[in-house]
């Protein structure tokens, strides 16, 4: 059985934290003091180092995110403090620097296994990008600038998760909304009013429907400004710190710095990459504006289309032209029947069984514990944690977590995967189930994709397992998962109305496949101003204009900028590993669908070229350079040919 969350206290958190750090310095030591010049004697210590850590994490600053003790949740930040500062202060170390170094330059290539020689070019990657090449001055400036960032980043993320707000509206100001959306909302201050708060299942459900405009404003301006007085002088001196990090390691940009171990590789890449995509996705979304705008005019003839009112227009236009309403396709999508399509469906792709465990001893009693079983040899190969719904002081969107790396042990057994997916999706209400939104079922697949990717690694060390893929890859695992809640024959298999039982209608779900191309221009545009806006604070300024990046990039979108706002504040992915990293999203996007392009054209739902999948991409993780599982996998260099087609913008 995984660690036994019921007993986590503020005492387990700091404890599981003191002794996993003792153990790793234990093991460090090891590596510096081995007086045999192999990778078993001074890298391997290392490997198990950071999967003691990682399972740490687990036990004890994953809670930050999740436990519904708020003393907890601050004991899980300082452990998770702890746990990245020791993680960001190791490559600095001389000691261990001169220990591996020296294995680096005894010809690695006759005496290790491939995965060694990637595990050891890593290390010296990093021992490079921490400045051991500088002078002790410069490289001790640049280990304060990176502890105070693990500081930076832990508050950012922290105001984000804590942050609070809601508007208070009426009953006639949540005209519109289907009743059990009305049923959730927690009562207002005055009687016969409602708080509609910035919860996903709250505040996206009411920009999409809600028919009272100025409250869509109101509710769009305090969402696109989360924490921001908190937040953004954090930001503001991340920003100055990563820039002069940059300088002091010879860089022009943070940019440039951060893209250097990612597919891309350069900014200039990426620019490369948007520029070839953005002449036919302007086109789509110039189209979609001129449909969205219409639909405006003929309810405010004298109005221009604003950022609160187009995804409200566009779910009109869903209904109007194609008969698409997101409340009633919720019905044919009862939580418990998509989480079991979706077990079928890539248990029968993938080769794997999932078996519920009756007592998750988990931080929540809500919380699932799945195992995953290996159809093939019998063997339990991975758990995951299923956290579902929203609550307070809880992690506010969807992610999956690693709680324990796969690896190889000491005493050469494989330690099984342990992961987690904290969600917000559409809760129960009353006598009805959990309906997910067709956008959350993209959502729970697309994660799902994570967890898959963390449990079946077969990597033997925890630097390249885990989904430890570069950055603007590891996304593609889980957006090629998305395109199954999208296919016609998939759906039919386990979309069935939680009263009737009906299947979902044939014509219905072809409907949605059509009327998915009515913002996919603007929606990719949203991708592109998330990516060019952080790509514009990273691009070599002191001190940036936030406001000016955030203008600059949201011209893309193609709609007035939402005066007032500061979305920065909120966007915990520049402050969580994505900095000078979102274009990875769309990046990732574009080589998922051109993965997917081989399901499409050899079956769907292939055991054998699942098989192939597993092989090639999530078996590996980080073992090889993520552009060479591509190529195995494709048998060729991807393209955007498959996306464009896809998204009709062939």
């Amino acid at each position: 059985m995984p660690y036994d969350y019921g007993q986590a206290t503020v005492a387990s958190v700091a404890t599981e934290t003191d002794i996993a750090l003792a153990e790793a310095d234990a093991l460090v030591a090891q590596a510096i003091d081995a007086d045999d010049l192999s990778f078993e004697a001074r890298v391997a210590p290392l490997e198990l180092a950071g999967a003691r850590l990682t399972e740490a994490y687990g036990r004890g600053a994953f809670l930050a995110q999740a436990h519904t003790d708020e003393a907890v949740r601050d004991a899980g930040s300082e452990a998770e403090e702890r746990l990245t500062k020791w993680r960001a202060a190791l490559p600095f170390r001389e000691d261990l620097y001169r220990s591996v170094s020296a294995l680096a330059a005894v010809e690695p290539e006759t005496t290790m296994t491939d995965e060694q020689r990637r595990v050891l070019a890593l290390w010296v990657r990093d021992f490079r990008r921490a400045g051991q090449d500088l002078a002790p001055e410069p490289r001790a400036e640049l280990e304060g600038i990176r502890a105070r960032l693990v500081e930076l980043e832990i508050a950012f993320n922290r105001n984000v998760n804590e942050y609070e707000d809601w508007i208070e509206v009426t009953a006639a100001q949540l005209a519109g909304l289907p009743d059990e959306f009305v049923e959730r909302l927690t009562p207002g201050s005055a009687a016969g009013t409602y708080r509609v708060s910035l919860d996903y299942p709250e505040v996206y459900p009411f920009l999409a429907q809600a028919s009272d405009r100025d409250a869509r404003k109101v509710l769009f301006g305090k969402h696109w400004s989360r924490a921001v007085d908190a937040n953004r002088p954090l930001l503001a001196e991340a920003l100055r710190l990563r820039q002069r990090a940059a300088e002091l390691l010879g860089y022009p940009t943070w940019a440039h710095y951060a893209i250097e171990v990612k597919m891309a590789e350069h900014p200039e890449t990426v620019t490369a990459f948007y520029d070839s995509l953005l002449p036919p996705v302007a086109q789509a979304r110039d189209r979609e504006l001129e449909v969205l705008t219409s639909a405006l005019r003929a309810d405010l003839p004298e109005e221009h289309l604003e950022p609160w009112d187009w995804t409200y227009y566009d779910e009109q236009v869903r209904r109007s032209a194609y008969g698409v309403d997101a409340n009633l396709v919720a019905e044919y999508l009862p939580m418990d029947a998509c989480l079991k399509g979706m077990f079928e469906l890539t248990g029968e792709v993938f080769g794997l069984e999932y078996r519920r465990v009756a007592d998750a001893q988990a931080w929540h009693p809500s919380v699932e514990l799945y195992e995953i079983w290996d159809t093939a040899s019998g063997e339990l190969i991975a758990h995951f944690y299923a956290d579902w719904f929203p609550r307070e002081g809880k992690f506010g969107h969807a992610a999956a977590f690693p709680l324990v790396v796969g690896h190889r042990r000491a005493d050469g057994v494989y330690e099984r995967p342990v992961s987690a997916i904290l969600a917000n999706f559409t809760p129960p209400s009353g006598d009805r189930p959990s309906l997910v939104q067709h956008n959350e079922l993209e959502t729970l697949f697309h994660e799902f994709g994570h967890i898959l990717h963390m449990s079946l690694t077969r990597a033997s060390y925890a630097r390249i397992s885990g989904g430890e893929a570069e950055v603007d890859f590891v996304e593609a695992p889980s957006q090629i998962m998305e395109h199954w809640t999208w296919d016609p024959a998939v759906l039919g298999r386990f979309a069935r109305h939680y009263r009737t039982g009906e299947p979902i209608p044939a014509d219905l779900v072809r409907q949605m496949v059509a009327a998915r191309q009515l913002n996919i221009g603007i929606k990719t545009m949203v991708q592109v101003f998330y990516g060019q806006a952080d790509l514009g604070i990273h691009a070599g300024q002191a001190e940036p204009d936030l406001d000016a990046a955030l203008r600059n990039a949201y011209r893309h979108v193609g709609l007035p900028y939402p005066e007032g706002t500061f979305l920065l504040a909120g966007f915990a992915h520049v402050m969580e590993g994505y900095d000078a990293g979102y274009y990875g999203y769309l990046w990732a996007e574009v080589i998922g669908d051109d993965m997917f392009g081989r399901f499409e054209s050899e079956g769907v739902t292939s055991p054998e070229v699942g098989a192939a999948y597993r092989r090639e991409i999530l078996e590996p993780n980080g073992a090889r350079p993520a552009a060479e599982l591509v190529r195995a996998f494709l048998g060729r260099d991807p393209t955007p040919a498959a996306w464009l087609r896809l998204r009709g913008m062939d």
